[in-house]
């Protein structure tokens, strides 16, 4: 066999970059009004947090594209553009320019632009803004005075639908679908994607921009999923629509608008792709009872590398993504698996200006040795791949794990797939396939890892599910803290507390448990005392929690490339 050590190659646009990671938590049974009479926001919030972010700008190299090529770019970063006023509609419940008006200062302003809204999503979704209250858990998707107990005895066959939002007419609940709510935006984004497929050289990919388009019309996205899981020629790419529901906090159904334009790495995707072909056997040697690992992954799956060059929406809203592992759609998955996409030039930004530093902070020093890019990236990666592992469709055969999970279903599978991501690396380091020398690297930046995703906040979903995996492995002894407070793995209890929570997370999302997710979520997702003076050190050192872009056409030289449509 083979031994394989993951190095990406070729990126160029590293030197320009700076530093990248989701939001959820237990919603009270009612909607709070999203602007109350609450205490107001800290004095000079804003300036405290100004080092939160590191400004990245957003470039590629595009000198290999035609002049077609060029100007379809600029389109897909248009119509992902569209994304961002959408997205406002769904994070704050009012006019935006007002909500900017409130603000008492410049660095007030522009931390409310960052949020998409009053709330810090870096910072427990603290306030910013004077009078602002919690943030609605249900958000503008639900009506403020919606109780759960209401939602649940509305006879409303498409209720649970990504796709609609809850509405009153005549005091009663009634569901308005997506395309006509925001229909205007979505109109003019479709045209955008439709006049970039005239442009592709690419008859693929011109063809899913045009049914992309369709379903951006229809709210009808699973051909389009289906197409862009056939894909495999295209050298330019979009992630457009309504994706993740993590900003639905009330049950988790919503999904919120966002776009993303990607360039390949041809080079390095070619590499990565035979990693997918595992699946199979490593889904039969997962640490569980037969019955909770009986599907079969999608045999379809890929894998590859990318540049990204803009963020829009929901996804350019608090931590940004490192990987993208799509479509969300269990249908889709299971028929076609999943296309896992490695954004690599935000990955090694994040890895040099964040992760190593808070490493030197909190890493036993004589372990520092094994915090490297190599296994930072293979973390990453594996988490993506894992999230075609385990369990779509709980035992009891009455639906899938997210309608049984509810709120607590992306924190779940977020950590579902952290944990299932080392256990891929593990076994594959043991078959050979991976350098086994490098499994401890493996271990300690992985530790380091959650270390860094921790600072999101325990509201987040990927947050949430770092604290239940952070007191798990601490309570089985998989790393101890030294005198100075500084972490150190232990590596054979490591490996027996990912094999137990390996185990009990698939077990509670095939039992479909509401109540123990629950449980777990309470207890374990939380952040203790001793974590969290440990986590002011990084404060007090002043390293950024995450990054934001300074980005567009603009940015990327394509100005003269922008479209006469409005």
């Amino acid at each position: 066999m083979s031994t394989y050590s993951l190095r990406p190659l070729g990126l160029a646009c590293l030197a320009a970059l700076a530093l990248a990671g989701c939001q959820r938590s237990a919603p009270p049974e009612t909607t709070p009004a999203a602007v109350t009479s609450s205490a107001p926001a800290n004095t000079g919030y804003a300036a405290t947090h100004a080092g939160d972010y590191a400004v990245v700008p957003l470039k590629a190299d595009l000198s290999a594209f035609d002049e077609n090529a060029k100007r379809m770019i600029a389109l897909l970063v248009e119509a992902s553009e569209v994304m961002n006023r959408i997205y406002w509609k769904q994070s704050w419940d009012g006019d935006r320019a007002a909500l900017l008006q409130r603000a008492p200062d410049a660095a007030t302003r522009e931390l409310v632009d960052v949020n998409f809204g009053p709330w810090d999503r870096l910072n427990e979704d603290t306030p910013i803004v004077e009078g602002v209250g919690p943030r609605p858990p249900g958000g503008p998707f639900y009506p403020a005075d919606m109780t759960k107990e209401e939602f649940q005895a509305a006879a409303l066959a498409d209720k649970t639908s990504n796709y609609t939002l809850l509405r009153r007419e005549d005091g009663k609940l009634v569901t308005v679908p997506y395309h006509v709510a925001y229909k205007d935006d979505l109109e003019h984004a479709a045209s955008l994607l439709r006049e970039a497929a005239g442009l592709s050289a690419d008859k693929s990919f011109a063809a899913y921009l045009k049914m992309r388009a369709d379903a951006l019309l229809s709210d009808d996205f699973r051909p389009s999923d289906m197409a862009w899981m056939d894909m495999k020629t295209n050298p330019v790419d979009i992630v457009i629509g309504p994706i993740e529901t993590y900003e639905d906090q009330l049950f988790g159904y919503k999904a919120a608008y966002e776009g993303l334009v990607l360039i390949k790495d041809v080079e390095w995707s070619q590499k990565l792709a035979r990693f997918a072909s595992f699946l199979p056997a490593l889904q039969k040697g997962l640490p569980v009872d037969a019955k909770y690992k009986a599907e079969t992954p999608g045999s379809d799956a890929d894998l590859n590398a990318y540049q990204v060059v803009y963020y829009g929406g929901n996804a350019n809203v608090g931590a940004k993504t490192i990987a993208i592992n799509l479509p969300n759609d269990e249908e889709v998955q299971l028929k076609k698996g999943t296309r896992r996409l490695q954004l690599e030039n935000v990955m090694k930004a994040k890895f040099d200006t964040i992760l190593v530093p808070i490493a030197n902070q909190l890493i036993a020093k004589d372990q520092l040795q094994h915090v490297t890019f190599d296994a930072f990236f293979d973390d990453v990666m594996f988490h993506e791949v894992a999230h075609g592992l385990g369990i779509k469709k709980t035992l009891d055969g009455k639906g899938t794990v997210d309608e049984a999970l509810k709120e607590f279903a992306s924190s779940f599978e977020e950590g579902k797939a952290d944990i299932l991501g080392l256990y891929m690396i593990d076994s594959l380091s043991r078959q050979g396939e991976l350098d086994e020398s490098k499994l401890k690297d493996a271990y300690v930046t992985f530790l380091a890892g959650i270390l860094r995703s921790v600072r999101f906040g325990a509201a987040d979903a990927h947050g949430k599910a770092n604290m239940v995996r952070f007191n798990f492995f601490a309570e089985r002894g998989a790393f101890t803290r030294d005198a100075d407070g500084r972490y150190r793995v232990d590596f054979d209890k490591m490996r027996e507390a990912m094999n137990a929570l390996s185990a009990k997370l698939l077990t509670v999302q095939g039992d479909g448990d509401y109540v123990e997710a629950k449980r777990m979520t309470e207890t374990m997702g939380v952040i203790k005392p001793e974590l969290a003076a440990d986590l002011a050190k990084l404060k007090d050192a002043k390293i950024p929690v995450d990054i934001r872009f300074e980005q567009g056409l603009e940015t990327l030289g394509l100005q003269s490339y922008r479209s006469t449509k409005k």
